[in-house]
């Protein structure tokens, strides 16, 4: 075991997310605008609060995610790397006569994360203030804090201007925190059962098959896709979820990787890794909402997995 693992999971560890995208929303119309093309609420976010989001299709397909902060004059959308200009794309296409500008800061800002369950001791100890909220944010020097997760445990993410990066992470290592790389973080994720946009939601998944609702608002009113979000409440089901499995094996299995119960089809993994937590491989996988509760053992191949959750 890695010490970025062992801090993610029993200390704190940071990472740099630099290569996330970063796009400042400008304009007086900005909050309404995104309010109308995301799935949760916008337009009551004061400065200094936030949340997380899906931009759907008009058939409820969840095409990004993404987080949304509040400021004064701007609402910051920080998002995967490979969604950078996805999002930007989107947005636009539904901009007529709105007072809204876009810009890409990703160059300019850094992002460095700080995330373990004693992220919070480790950041006033570098000198910070823990925010209490989930998505609230503050100033922290020149730069802003912000408590906020990439892989399910206790967090914070900082954003500066792209050369702070080197101080904060002085800061934060001073105080701490050990250095955690990317697959760190991902393994650490998926033991949590935290999935990520590319990997296990697609731009076919649907917000209730992912089971993040805390994406979602169902008392914002209109919004792109919301016809189909409130159709499937109204049913009360999907047909499929992403659950977690319990592997009888040590070694991953590929994402696509086919599971059965009784030779019948019952979904597929999107991601796998050996998780030292459990002792064993795990997965991420979208099951038919029949298998999904916990318990359920299905195969994968001559390998059983069993639900977690």
């Amino acid at each position: 075991m890695s010490q970025g693992y062992e801090g993610l999971r029993h200390a704190a560890a940071w990472m740099n997310l630099s290569g996330r995208g970063r796009i400042a929303v400008h304009g007086r119309d900005r909050a309404r605008l995104l309010h109308n093309l995301t799935s949760n609420e916008v337009k009551k976010l004061a400065p200094g609060s936030g949340c997380y989001a899906f931009l759907l299709s008009p058939q409820g397909r969840i095409q990004a995610d993404l987080t949304l902060l509040a400021f004064d004059d701007h609402i910051l959308l920080d998002t995967e790397p490979e969604l950078r200009e996805k999002i930007v794309q989107h947005i636009r296409r539904y901009i007529v006569a709105d007072q809204v500008e876009l810009e890409d800061v990703t160059a300019a800002t850094c992002a460095i994360a700080l995330e373990g369950p004693e992220s919070a001791l480790v950041l006033e100890k570098a000198g910070g203030t823990a925010p209490a909220a989930d998505y609230q944010h503050q100033a922290w020097g020149e730069g802003t804090v912000v408590r906020i997760s990439l892989t399910g445990q206790p967090g914070f993410r900082v954003y500066a201007a792209a050369g702070a990066a080197d101080e904060i992470v002085r800061s934060l290592a001073e105080a701490g925190a050990q250095p955690a790389t990317e697959e760190d973080a991902r393994v650490v994720r998926i033991e949590n059962g935290w999935p990520r946009y590319g990997e296990d939601i697609r731009d076919t998944s649907l917000p209730q098959e992912t089971g993040q609702m805390h994406a979602v608002s169902f008392s914002k009113g209109c919004y792109l896709g919301q016809e189909i979000v409130e159709r499937i409440r109204a049913q009360g089901h999907v047909n499929r979820k992403l659950v977690r499995l319990r592997l009888d094996s040590a070694t991953p299995l590929p994402a696509g990787a086919k599971l059965t119960v009784d030779g019948a089809d019952a979904g597929e993994i999107t991601s796998s890794v050996y998780s030292p937590a459990e002792a064993s491989a795990i997965a991420l996988a979208y099951v038919r909402s029949s298998y999904a509760p916990p318990g359920q053992a299905l195969a994968a191949g001559d390998v059983l997995a069993v639900v977690i959750d």
